[in-house]
């Protein structure tokens, strides 16, 4: 290949890794003015806000201590009696004289950060085996073929298993502690960024500027590491988005099985449910606040997630 061939494919090169990042700012931009109209975006955004303040200065606000016992004189006469809301305790009291208000307040930290460490886990380590299968089948050849489909099978098959019950798997080998509850929602996450990562990483690979890269001879590790992954993760962000929300439910259910915190004095979401369910029929309070501090902090995270996918994906763009 001549010299003057040689700068003329660089030059495409950089026309055309221009248009891309043009292109794609133009897109981010337009994405970010769409969700500042769409009222699901709104409406989520509000409250991942919410919970994430909650979650962040809730020790400090929580007006009790969310482990001490505050029995008033009438819970002491009879232990079935569980004062509800009053101007001192504005959810009640527990069946253990304990604040709800101040629980749920200090629970969403330790929600929050089960959630968001269990989705950095599965992030991780599924971009990692999603992006060597993705380079592997692309730029490896015969045997690079082979180790796709291998580890793409093994995808398949934990694809197979409910994700609940394979972070229940995961847990019970573990044992039960708030790090085995981390670990096993991550684990049960990472399939589907794997094969998310793959996907995109694939359709990426036979892109214009990767075609041009190739001919002037730019390493294959480069441009995998340099184009096509930084290139690919968009769609992976947004999922990431939407697994928030499941893995706040999983760990929850997993605390409400006895696989979580094995402190019973911990505020926890799931492990206030667990908790509750010996007195639903005489203190159905002791359960609706938790299972409400749940279902709409995942609903903050799905309806944002969705939001996100929609004005990102032109496939699902809604006309304008």
């Amino acid at each position: 290949m001549t010299i003057a061939k040689i700068e003329k494919l660089d030059r495409l090169i950089e026309a055309t890794a221009t248009a891309r990042d043009a292109r794609t700012g133009s897109l981010w931009r337009q994405s970010i003015r769409r969700m500042r109209r769409s009222p699901m975006a709104i409406t989520g955004a509000v409250i991942v806000g919410l919970f994430v303040l909650v979650a962040v200065v809730g020790p400090w606000v929580a007006p009790y201590d969310p482990t001490a016992q505050t029995w008033g004189r009438e819970v002491f006469l009879n232990r079935n009696i569980f004062p509800g809301p009053r101007p001192e305790n504005w959810f009640g009291l527990d069946h253990l004289g304990r604040d709800m208000f101040s629980r749920m307040i200090v629970g969403a930290r330790q929600t929050l950060l089960v959630g968001v460490v269990a989705t950095f886990i599965g992030f991780i380590a599924g971009a990692f085996i999603g992006g060597i299968a993705a380079a592997a089948g692309t730029f490896g050849g015969r045997w690079g073929e082979r180790l796709e489909a291998v580890i793409m099978r093994a995808v398949d098959v934990a694809l197979a298993i409910p994700m609940l019950l394979l972070a229940l798997s995961v847990a019970a080998l573990l044992g039960p502690s708030l790090r085995t509850v981390m670990i096993a929602v991550g684990v049960a996450q990472i399939p589907i960024f794997a094969r998310l990562l793959r996907g995109s990483m694939l359709a990426q690979a036979h892109s214009d500027y990767v075609l041009a890269a190739i001919a002037i001879g730019v390493p294959k590790g480069r441009i995998v590491v340099s184009h096509i992954l930084p290139n690919s993760l968009g769609p992976v962000i947004v999922q990431a988005t939407l697994v928030l929300a499941t893995a706040i439910i999983e760990a929850a259910a997993l605390s409400y099985l006895g696989l979580g915190n094995p402190d019973p004095g911990s505020a926890e979401w799931g492990t206030m449910l667990a908790d509750a369910q010996r007195f639903l029929s005489g203190a159905p309070q002791l359960a609706i606040y938790p299972a409400i501090g749940i279902i709409v902090t995942a609903l903050g995270f799905t309806l944002l997630g969705e939001a996100m996918r929609e004005s990102l994906d032109p496939r699902l763009r809604r006309q304008e």
